[in-house]
């Protein structure tokens, strides 16, 4: 039966509710030295505020060796009434020492289906998603290594397949490597940043494979496009994709949660949303954010 893999166990799809489709409560990486995500109490507080603003869940995407807190999870998404569905999978490899890389070579799929099945560590938290990332308009040999893996975890378990895409790029590239060459079903696949790159061919041809397209922010970042994503999102709809339409937070920096003065995770309920309304209307806005999640974070488990 399909069900939604979280924190507390598996879930009905109808039960997961609204969704923040890509988030962080932990984050830890050489590459956001002092900006770390890595406060217990402050990834409570954000839970909270969540839930206050109308969330129902959230989807980390932190994958392997960057300070997922996995043992910490369930008592939070307790505490806060939040489903919270954590991820197994690696990111782009300047995230991680040669030591660490070097330890996974020759093992990473069977690494990412014991945290799929048997839990992340001794937390006993099982993953309900993969995570990997692509290169700048590239796939490079990690990205190509970390998707084989995620290819062969999918086929033995049903797992998801989140695609972090650098600066939105290498859409196509990533389709064709993991829906083509490695033949993970598409609609096992979400493609995440696509707001990054605002090309509405790219969107329109990556949504033809019938793959889910994610777009999440905002952050200073990436601010430059965030404005482009209510046209975005209305110009999939409107082709008839919406039912392929994802919306995510994408916290990555102590600064950015609401709890800390940022948007943070209540901004896509208090200000996305109702934008994504006026322009479409409530019913396609609560179908982005709850009946899409409900698909696209649902397996029938193996």
């Amino acid at each position: 039966m399909s069900a939604v893999r979280t924190v507390l166990g598996d879930i009905r799809p109808g039960e997961l509710g609204v969704t923040d489709a890509h988030d962080h409560l932990f984050l830890r990486s050489p590459r956001l030295a002092g900006q770390e995500l890595d406060d217990v109490p402050a990834a409570r507080a954000e839970l909270a505020a969540f839930r206050a603003a109308g969330g129902n869940a959230v989807v980390q995407w932190t994958p392997y060796g960057l300070g997922r807190r996995a043992a910490h999870l369930p008592d939070l998404s307790r505490a806060a009434g939040v489903h919270v569905v954590c991820a197994t999978g690696l990111h782009q490899d300047v995230h991680y020492d040669e030591d660490t890389l070097a330890g996974l070579r020759g093992g990473l799929a069977e690494v990412f289906v014991t945290e799929l099945t048997e839990g992340i560590g001794t937390s006993g938290v099982r993953a309900g998603l993969v995570k990997v990332a692509g290169a700048f308009h590239a796939l490079d040999a990690h990205a190509r290594w970390t998707m084989a893996a995620a290819a062969e975890a999918h086929h033995a378990t049903g797992s998801p397949v989140a695609v972090h895409l650098e600066m939105g790029t290498a859409a196509l590239d990533v389709l064709d490597l993991l829906c083509g060459e490695l033949e993970v079903p598409p609609h096992r696949v979400i493609l995440g940043h696509l707001n990054r790159f605002p090309d509405p061919v790219l969107h329109q041809q990556a949504a033809r494979s019938g793959c889910y397209l994610a777009f999440d922010g905002p952050s200073r970042a990436h601010h430059a496009t965030d404005w482009h994503m209510p046209d975005a999102v209305r110009a999939l709809a409107e082709a008839g994709h919406g039912e392929r339409l994802l919306l995510g937070g994408d916290t990555v920096v102590a600064g950015a949660r609401s709890v800390d003065g940022g948007p943070g995770m209540p901004y896509l309920l208090r200000r996305v949303r109702p934008r994504l309304a006026a322009g479409l209307g409530e019913e396609v806005a609560g179908r982005v954010l709850r009946d899409n999640p409900a698909r696209a974070f649902a397996a029938d488990w193996h």
